[in-house]
């Protein structure tokens, strides 16, 4: 098989990253400086073991591939960008006939629970991917990935649910390229678990590191409108110690030498001065189904405001006073 991986930032990167080092076929998919910094010099990858370069090919889109019916692809990009995507690479015609969105399959290795709705409009074929991996990008062609003793934990289902000999595949690739790769044919209920925890994105992103006070009183907010919502709309998910034993053992974050970490996706998007964030699939997500189900969602609400304030007027990351913060307290 042949893994095309659509969006190589933190989590795409890595995953590429890795597969080809384990002797993988491996396409990167990138934009911009990314892209260009990728075709020049390789993708710079960080991992306890050290720092080395990978001569991965790297394209820009589809026009730039004859896509075959070998090919698995990866959609890593956040979920704003996800619709414009997949209608570009659905209509790609496969050699042998057909089209990718016919006959190809396609994973969302992505956060949030909208992923795999869009694709099914566009793929017969789609899986979900929950992931845990520390990982960042920064910077221009480099990819940062501080996970050990795997680099993350990959839980890969159907959607929207089962197994099949093909994710056996998958995961028997990823865990033979440092990941912990179990095959959920529940992969939603971990994702919707996973969404829980993606709901300190914005908050970190936009008042710093979830410590003290007010933002541990923040964070425990937005956690209970979380499982508030998902309770009202019957949406079952693992708790958070089936989660910490799923996880046990396999994938902590540790110093990588010469690297300071910084934040998680969201943090980074801010960082990076993307101009946009992923804050409408997340809090934005609990904000929606609050409404459907007749549930309050003020804090969800306001963060994801914030987020989205800080994104479009490249406020820097973690730059919210506590006062401006303690303040959706009273919401």
């Amino acid at each position: 098989m042949r893994y095309i991986i659509i969006g190589a930032g933190a989590v795409g990167g890595t995953i590429g990253g890795r597969l080809f080092e384990s002797g993988r076929e491996v396409v990167l998919v990138a934009r911009g400086a990314h892209l260009a910094a990728l075709r020049a010099d390789g993708l710079r990858l960080s991992t306890p073991e050290g720092a080395r370069r990978l001569a991965v090919p790297a394209v820009a889109g589809p026009e730039e591939l004859e896509l075959t019916a070998e090919d698995v692809l990866v959609l890593a990009v956040k979920t704003q960008h996800s619709q414009d995507l997949l209608r570009i690479w659905a209509a790609r015609p496969v050699a042998g006939g057909g089209t990718a969105g016919e006959r190809l399959p396609l994973v969302c290795a992505q956060n949030g629970v909208e992923n795999e709705r869009l694709a099914l409009r566009a793929f017969r074929t789609v899986y979900g991917m929950c992931v845990w991996l520390p990982s960042s990008h920064l910077e221009p062609g480099r990819v940062s990935a501080a996970g050990s003793p795997n680099s993350g934990v990959l839980h890969l289902g159907r959607y929207p649910s089962g197994a099949d000999g093909l994710a056996t595949r998958i995961a028997a690739d990823l865990a033979d390229s440092h990941f912990a790769a179990p095959v959920r044919p529940d992969v939603m209920a971990w994702k919707y678990a996973k969404l829980l925890s993606n709901l300190g994105n914005a908050l970190e992103a936009v008042a710093g590191p979830v410590t003290g006070e007010p933002r541990s009183a923040v964070w425990k907010r937005v956690q209970e409108e979380g499982r508030a919502v998902l309770a009202a709309a019957g949406i079952p998910y693992p708790d958070a110690e089936e989660q910490r034993a799923a996880r046990a053992g396999l994938v902590e974050p540790v110093a990588l030498e010469g690297e300071e970490r910084g934040g998680g996706s969201s943090w980074q998007s801010l960082a990076r001065g993307t101009g946009d964030i992923e804050a409408d699939h997340l809090n934005g997500e609990v904000v929606l189904l609050g409404r459907l189900h007749g549930v309050p969602t003020p804090v969800n609400e306001a963060l994801q405001r914030l987020a989205n304030a800080f994104a479009r007027t490249g406020r820097p990351a973690g730059s919210l006073p506590d006062a401006e913060l303690a303040a959706l307290l009273d919401l």
